[in-house]
Formats: structure tokens, sequence, C-alpha cells
């Protein structure tokens, strides 16, 4: 999906398409790893020196709304975000340089039917995150 599509479901959606939030969009949408708000707020303020952190936020909120970027949860506690993955997909982040990739398939049956049998819950979806060194930080 390019920037230019994600602008327009943004406009779409209610949203004007400043300045402001085209550098967000395209901070976000061109970033190989996962980016927290502050740094896509630097990031873009290359692009648009007025940028407020407030649109930073503002901007975020609606684009993970609509199922363009998702939120990654880092190990240090941080939140941040990174452009959304096709279909049912799950990350890997590299703990050292941020990188992310997602990857296909898992068989969590075995688990989920073990926690369902022993809690109660019916678990209806999940997410994956799993954490390491990528290729080049190994």
């Amino acid at each position: 999906m390019t920037d230019t599509s994600w602008l327009n479901q943004l406009q779409d959606n209610g949203c004007r398409v400043t300045s402001a939030r085209r550098a967000v969009v395209e901070t976000v949408q061109g970033s190989p790893r996962a980016l927290t708000p502050v740094e896509v707020f630097d990031l873009a303020r290359q692009r648009y020196s007025a940028l407020g952190l407030v649109t930073v936020y503002r901007t975020l909120e609606k684009l993970e709304e609509l199922h363009l970027i998702q939120r990654v949860h880092q190990p240090h506690g941080c939140q941040a975000f990174i452009s959304a993955g096709h279909g049912h997909q799950h990350l890997l982040l590299c703990k050292q340089c941020g990188q992310v990739e997602f990857f296909d398939g898992d068989d969590l049956k075995p688990l989920t039917e073990s926690i369902e049998q022993r809690t109660g819950y019916q678990i209806q979806e999940h997410w994956l995150q799993l954490f390491g060194l990528c290729e080049k930080c190994k």
C-alpha cells in the first residue's frame, strides 16, 4: 500500500490531509523498524518542521483504527508502531536495531486448547511477537 492510499483512507474517514499528517504517514510507512511516537515526531519533523507531537499521536491513533499500522509491544515497555501486516501474520523484532519482519504460520492450536481447558476462556484471537537478534546484529 502506498502513502497516497493511506492518506486517501484518512481523508475518507474525516481527517484533513495536511503536510503534518503527510510527514507522519511517510515516516511510518517508510520505516523498516517499529517507531515510538517520539521517534515518529523526530523523524517526521525533518520532513515538516512545524509538526506538533499532538498531531503525531492523533494520526497514529487514526492509522491504527484503520488497521494501517499496528502496535508493537517492546521488551523495555515502550509502545511503538509498524505498518500492518497482511492477513494473520506475526512479528520478529530485533532487540538491538529494531528491525521488524513479519512471518506466517504457527501451530498454536494445541497450546490455545490447553489454555482454554485450564482457564475456561474461549480464545478468539492471539498476537505473537518474538524478540531476538536479526541477521546483521547477531
